[in-house]
C-alpha cells in the first residue's frame, strides 16, 4: 500500500480486539478493556526521543506524526484502545485564534478575549473539512497503520473547557476571567459557547468519517462552576453535541459509534451526565465506584477512575487499588481508566502494571460469575 492511499478512509483492516467498544454497549466481555488518558505521552522516552526540538502543534499538523506517536504506548502495553494524538486546542486555532504551547507553562494566548465584542475576531464561518483536515489525516492513517490491533478513539474539548481556555489565555486555577463571563456577559457567553458547539459537532463528525470508532468529549474544567453554573452554560451544549452528532451520523449513512462524555470534577452533574445522550460516562478519581453505578442507574457505561497517583506506589499496591477499584464497579458496562492523564513523570513500568492487573483481576471476576 502506498503512503497515499493510507490516507483514504476505506478498506481499513478488520478489528481483532472490539472489548472496548462492547464494553461501552453495555455488552459481554472476557475481560474488562482498559486504556489511558494521556497514553501517548511525556512518560514515555520515546516520546520524548521523537519531540525533541519539534514544535507542538506542528506535530499535532503532522499525520504522520500523530500516528506515530499514538501507535507507541501499543508498543509497549497491550491496550484495549488507542486515542489519536492531537490537543483540544486545535478547535480555537480553527475558529481564528493564535495559539502557543511554551515550554514548562504550557498553551498560551497571546490575544485572549477580553470583552464581547472580542467576538468578532472570531471566524464566523469554519471550514472544519479544511482547517482541521489534518486531524482527519491523521485519524485515516492510523486507522489503516493500527491494522486492526485495537479500536481509534477521537475526541474533542468541549465549549465551556475551551471558552475558558479563550478567555483565561492559558491554563488557570481559578478560570475567574472565563467565570467573569458568565456572570456579567451570559447572552455573549452563550453565543461563544454556540458557535464553538456548532464547530465541533462538525469536527467530531469528521472524525467519524476519517475512521474514528469512539469519540470522546472532554469537559475538564467542570470543577470550576457550582451546579447552577453547569446546568446553565456547560450540560445544554453537552447534550445538544451527542444529540446533533448522532443524527448527522445517522444521516450520513456511518456506523454508530459510541460517545464518552467526561467532566472532571463534575460528581454533582453524575445523573444529568448520565441522561445526557452519551454511552459512556467518564468518572474522575473524587467519585465512588458503587456510589456511581446507584446515580448512574444502570443508563450507561462507565470509565475510570483510578487515580493517577497511585502508579506513584508498587506493582503489589497498584494491583490491590486495582481489584478494589473493578470489584466496586463490577464487570458488566466498565472501561478501566485513570481518573485523570498520565502524569510526565511516571514510570513506563506502572503503568504496564496498571494494564495488566486490570486483565488479571477482571478475568478472575469474570470466571467467578
Amino acid at each position: 500500500m502506498d503512503k497515499g492511499s493510507l490516507i483514504l478512509p476505506k478498506s481499513f483492516p478488520e478489528l481483532k480486539n472490539d472489548t472496548f467498544l462492547r464494553a461501552a454497549r453495555g455488552e459481554e466481555i472476557e475481560h474488562i478493556p482498559v486504556w489511558c488518558m494521556r497514553q501517548a505521552g511525556r512518560y514515555l522516552p520515546e516520546f520524548r526521543e521523537f519531540r525533541a526540538g519539534k514544535d507542538f502543534f506542528e506535530t499535532c499538523r503532522s499525520p504522520e506524526d500523530c500516528c506515530e506517536l499514538t501507535l507507541q504506548p501499543l508498543r509497549r502495553f497491550p491496550f484495549d484502545a488507542a486515542i489519536i494524538f492531537s490537543d483540544i486546542l486545535v478547535v480555537p486555532q480553527a475558529m481564528g485564534m493564535e495559539v502557543q504551547m511554551s515550554p514548562g507553562k504550557g498553551p498560551t494566548f497571546p490575544e485572549p478575549l477580553k470583552e464581547p465584542e472580542d467576538l468578532q475576531r472570531l471566524k464566523t464561518k469554519v471550514d472544519v473539512s479544511s482547517e482541521l483536515d489534518y486531524v482527519f489525516k491523521a485519524i485515516t492513517l492510523t486507522r489503516h497503520k493500527i491494522e486492526g490491533k485495537v479500536p481509534l478513539i477521537g475526541f474533542t474539548g468541549a465549549p465551556w473547557t475551551l471558552m475558558s481556555y479563550m478567555i483565561e489565555g492559558g491554563g488557570s486555577v481559578t478560570h475567574s476571567k472565563a467565570k467573569r463571563w458568565l456572570y456579567r456577559y451570559p447572552e455573549a457567553s452563550h453565543k461563544l459557547l454556540s458557535q464553538l458547539t456548532d464547530v465541533i459537532v462538525e469536527y467530531l463528525l469528521g472524525q467519524v468519517k476519517a475512521g474514528a470508532q469512539a469519540l470522546q468529549v472532554f469537559e475538564s474544567h467542570t470543577g470550576c462552576l457550582g451546579p447552577v453554573e453547569f446546568k446553565e452554560f456547560s450540560l445544554p451544549y453537552l447534550r445538544d453535541i451527542a444529540g446533533r452528532v448522532k443524527d448527522k451520523i445517522k444521516e450520513s449513512g456511518l456506523d454508530n459509534v459510541p460517545m464518552i462524555v467526561f467532566a472532571k470534577d463534575g460528581h454533582y452533574g453524575l445523573e444529568d451526565l448520565s441522561e445526557s445522550g452519551y454511552e459512556v460516562v467518564g468518572l474522575d478519581w473524587t467519585i465512588d465506584p458503587c456510589s456511581a453505578r446507584v446515580r448512574t442507574g444502570g443508563k450507561v457505561s462507565l470509565q475510570g477512575n483510578m487515580d493517577p497517583c497511585a502508579l506513584y506506589s508498587t506493582k503489589e499496591r497498584i494491583s490491590e487499588i486495582v481489584k478494589r477499584m473493578l470489584e466496586g464497579f463490577g464487570t458488566k458496562g466498565y472501561i478501566a481508566n485513570l481518573g485523570h492523564g498520565l502524569y510526565p513523570d511516571m514510570d513506563p513500568e506502572n503503568v504496564g502494571a496498571f494494564v495488566e492487573a486490570v486483565h488479571t483481576h477482571s478475568r478472575q471476576l469474570l470466571n467467578r460469575k
